[in-house]
Formats: structure tokens, C-alpha cells, sequence
């Protein structure tokens, strides 16, 4: 679950834009930090008014980094439409603006499945100029509430990520079907099936062959209920050679993954492979560590799982999570 807002984004500290009241002159310099724009559960006052408030009060050419937390205030949940719409509509007032982060919710305000989304790629294709780009969602739920994207070129996207219990497959295939020259970081949550995470290896297939991405240099295929699956087909992945770094992390990852890591293509080469939330024996870890360590590859093996039998299941059958799914 995820329990805790950004601290930073895109190398800036993230800073609160109030919900009402802010003083100009008591606000850091519009560039010097990344701004986080939520409502909050105990006021009223709708997103619009909010980010009115903010491009009225923040000098907006200057703004570099927008975190978006909840949307909604104490009517309860609604759909990020509206803030879509403001950003997109917004694009020239923020001319400035590289790094947008879309739903810094914790579990605690709503559970990731329970966000209302939609299709985010507006907000891509409205700045040109943009950086980096986040969206945390689900794909869970009606159609006019799910997590959506679509192909797009764009010259200037460094780094891309997907937050999600759920991630459709749709989303999966839109990504390997974008063109963006300049990405060098790809993370996708994938989730599980009952959220919406239909995603298949073979929808991964245009993105492990390499080449489609030419300047990407990290990669992170997480939070995986096939996490097995995905370490088989990365350990033979061309992909792989352009890397600096690799996550499976989140996942269901066992020794059998682990196995095919270790078979596979050297990985030798990474900077880091980041595994941490998995169930790897501590043997199989080990042999993980011994042989990439040496090397000056940083393994992160941290939060290691145990399978969960339900009590009275004759089956005795074992039971394992991602790290985040509701």
C-alpha cells in the first residue's frame, strides 16, 4: 500500500500549495520546488478554484514541477477529468513546466483501484517540453473511470511511469507503440488480473526486443503477479544490453525467476538490479548477490515475503502478492 505523499520530485522538495489564503510573499521561489495542488477532505473548495488560486498567486512561467494529489474534497471520490482538463487547457500559462506527477494519493485518502481516472495522454501531448510524466491509477472499474493512454510522438519525454494495481494491457501496447527518442526511463506497475492487470509477456515482446526506445537506460517491469514470467523473458531480452538498470521489484518473484536471472544474459554490466519485495530463498538470494556484486552491480534484495496458506484451505496451497494491488 501506498502510505505516504512525495517528499520530492523531479530532484525538487515537494511544497504544499495551500487550499486557500496563501500569501505571495511567504511562497519559495516558483522554480525552486516541485507544487503539490490536493483538496483537502475537510473544505469544499473544488480543483478549479484551486488551481485558479495557484496560477493567480504562483508566478506560472516559472513553475517547473506540478504533483497533483486528491482532486475531490469532502463531496467525495470524483473523476480526474477536471484536472486533465486544467492542465491541458493551462499549457501556455506553464511554458516552464517538465515534470507533471498525477495522483500523489496514499491508501488512506482512497485505495489505488478506487481512483477514478481516464485517458492522460492530453496532458502529454499538451507540453511539448515536458520531461517526465507519472500517472498512479487503476484500470479497475467502469469505462469512463479507467486509467487510459494512447500512441503519441513526442521529442522531449525522458521519463515515463505507470502506478498502477492494474495496468490494462492497452496501456502496455500504447507505450511500445509511442515514439519517444529521448526516454530513458520506463517503469510500469503492472498489478494483478483481478484489478485490471491484464498485461501478457507477449504485449511486453516490442519493448524487450530493444530498439524501440534507443536512449533508454532504465527499466522497471514491477509489481507483477507473473513476475516469474517477466524475469524469464528479460534474462533473454536484447533490451537488457542498453541498461544501466533493471527493477522487478513488487512482485511475486521466487526462485524460479531468480534461476532464469541467473542463466540468463550477464548482467554484469548494470549498475543496480532492484528486486526488493520478493520471495527468493535466502540461498537463492545469495547466489543473486555473489554473482553480481563482485562486479560493482548494487542488488537491492530488501523486504524479502513468505507465502501465506489460509487457515481450513485443504489444498494447503501457497499464496503470494505484489506490493500494491487495491
Amino acid at each position: 500500500m501506498i502510505s505516504a505523499y512525495l517528499e520530492t520530485f523531479a530532484g525538487l522538495p515537494v511544497t504544499d500549495f495551500a487550499t486557500s489564503g496563501t500569501d505571495a510573499c511567504d511562497l519559495p521561489p516558483a522554480d525552486a520546488v516541485a507544487w503539490r495542488l490536493a483538496c483537502g477532505w475537510d473544505d469544499d473548495l473544488p480543483f478549479d478554484k484551486l488551481w485558479r488560486n495557484f496560477l493567480e498567486t504562483v508566478p506560472a512561467d516559472r513553475v517547473r514541477a506540478i504533483v497533483i494529489g486528491s482532486w475531490w474534497g469532502e463531496g467525495g471520490y470524483e473523476s480526474v477529468q477536471p484536472v486533465i482538463d486544467r492542465l491541458t487547457e493551462s499549457a501556455e500559462r506553464l511554458p516552464a513546466l517538465r515534470s507533471i506527477f498525477l495522483g500523489d494519493v496514499t491508501a488512506e485518502e482512497c485505495e489505488l483501484s478506487w481512483l477514478e481516472m481516464t485517458d492522460v495522454t492530453p496532458v502529454v501531448e499538451a507540453y511539448p517540453l515536458l520531461e517526465e510524466f507519472v500517472a498512479r491509477g487503476c484500470g479497475y472499474g467502469a469505462p469512463d473511470e479507467a486509467l487510459a493512454f494512447r500512441p503519441v510522438r513526442h521529442e522531449r519525454l525522458r521519463t515515463l511511469r505507470f502506478e498502477s494495481g492494474g495496468l490494462p494491457a492497452s496501456i502496455v501496447r500504447a507505450v511500445c507503440d509511442s515514439e519517444l527518442p529521448r526516454l530513458e526511463r520506463l517503469a510500469l506497475w503492472l498489478g494483478v488480473d483481478q484489478y485490471g492487470g491484464d498485461a501478457t509477456i507477449a504485449d511486453l515482446a516490442p519493448l524487450l526486443a530493444g530498439g524501440r526506445f534507443p536512449e533508454l537506460r532504465h527499466l522497471g517491469l514491477q509489481n507483477s503477479e507473473m513476475q516469474d514470467e517477466i524475469a524469464a523473458a528479460v534474462a533473454a531480452a536484447p533490451v537488457v544490453a542498453q541498461l544501466a538498470s533493471l527493477d522487478l521489484s513488487m512482485g511475486t518473484l521466487t526462485d524460479a525467476g531468480a534461476e532464469a536471472l541467473l542463466e540468463g544474459q550477464p548482467l554484469t554490466h548494470l549498475t543496480a538490479l532492484d528486486l526488493h519485495h520478493h520471495y527468493l530463498s535466502e540461498k537463492l538470494a545469495q547466489r543473486v548477490r555473489e554473482a553480481l556484486e563482485p562486479s560493482g552491480v548494487e542488488v537491492d534484495l530488501s523486504e524479502q515475503q513468505q507465502p501465506h496458506r489460509w487457515a481450513g484451505d485443504e489444498s494447503d496451497e501457497e499464496h503470494r502478492y505484489v506490493a500494491v494491488s487495491e
